[in-house]
């Protein structure tokens, strides 16, 4: 299970989605911070503090992977998680090929979010009981 102290950084231009993602994760136990876009997410206070970062891919001015190029160009190499509404075989190769750890589509089903988060942590996966 992951700490209180993991912080996760959200950035997706939907707000529900966004909200979403904060209200389930936070259940989990995570810190949860969220950006709209990626020029939000560069002037983040908690970017540098954060353990993984969960991306859109698919958003206004700069998509997912400029947004890591972005954190590259800053010296910043975060886990990534991918999400996208089509998650094709070409995005999953550039992805990996950037570093992103995790491809995921949405919606999100079951409990892939939260497997892909603690495989980033290094934690096991959450016992309930």
């Amino acid at each position: 299970m992951p700490s209180g102290q993991d912080i996760i950084l959200v950035v997706d231009d939907d707000q529900a989605v966004r909200d979403s993602l904060k209200f389930a994760l936070e259940i989990e136990g995570l810190v949860v911070h969220v950006c709209a876009d990626g020029r939000e997410l560069i002037g983040h206070p908690e970017l540098w503090r954060a353990r993984c970062l969960i991306l859109d891919y698919k958003m206004p001015v700069m998509d997912g992977l400029a947004v890591i190029s972005q954190l590259a160009a800053i010296g910043l190499r975060l886990p990534v998680i991918l999400i996208t509404a089509h998650a094709t075989d070409s995005l999953r190769r550039r992805a990996a090929a950037a570093g992103v750890r995790h491809t995921l589509e949405k919606p999100l089903q079951d409990s892939a979010l939260l497997d892909s988060i603690h495989d980033v942590l290094g934690v096991g996966p959450a016992v309930s009981g």
